[in-house]
């Protein structure tokens, strides 16, 4: 049997493994009778290329039936706070801005076309890492957005 790409892209989609984040806690926003209730959900992710950096995505999720199956499209809304959990090392690819605009967290907000995405900027004048959230779909232009930023501090270590 032959699958069409169209109805493979969308199976794909519907059951594509979410990279990266893990859930650190959920609120319910509007109760739905049938189905999951929507719901803000918080993600905690670790920048996969600047070890002792941990971003926290707060994004709401869509219930009810079409939600609960996967194919309710996630609404454009997004939150992100990025913070130092350990000493923080930078390759000299970032330090010279080579890698500004980099992807580091991808989630899918519909069954196709839309995603939330986390990309990451330096800023050497102010020693800064900046992080920014923003939802795409293709159609559309002008994408929410939230920017979070942090300073490349020395970490403490313990004195024996």
């Amino acid at each position: 049997m032959r699958i069409k790409p169209f109805w493979y892209a969308l199976i794909s989609a519907a059951f594509y493994s979410q990279c990266y984040g893990e859930i650190v806690g959920k609120v319910s926003t509007t109760f739905k009778l049938l189905g999951a209730n929507d719901k803000i959900v918080i993600e905690a992710f670790d920048d996969p290329d600047v070890s002792g950096v941990t971003c926290y995505l707060s994004r709401a999720k869509k219930g009810g039936v079409s939600g609960s199956l996967g194919l309710a499209e996630d609404t454009s809304d997004a939150s992100i706070a990025c913070r130092q959990v350990g000493p923080i090392q930078l390759s000299d690819e970032l330090k010279a801005g080579k890698l500004d605009g980099e992807q580091v967290f991808k989630k899918r907000t519909s069954v196709l076309f839309k995603t939330m995405q986390v990309v990451r900027f330096y800023d050497p004048k102010r020693q800064v890492i900046i992080y920014l959230t923003y939802s795409d779909k293709l159609v559309e232009g002008s994408p929410k957005n939230s920017v979070t930023a942090v300073p490349v501090l020395p970490w403490p270590t313990s004195a024996k």
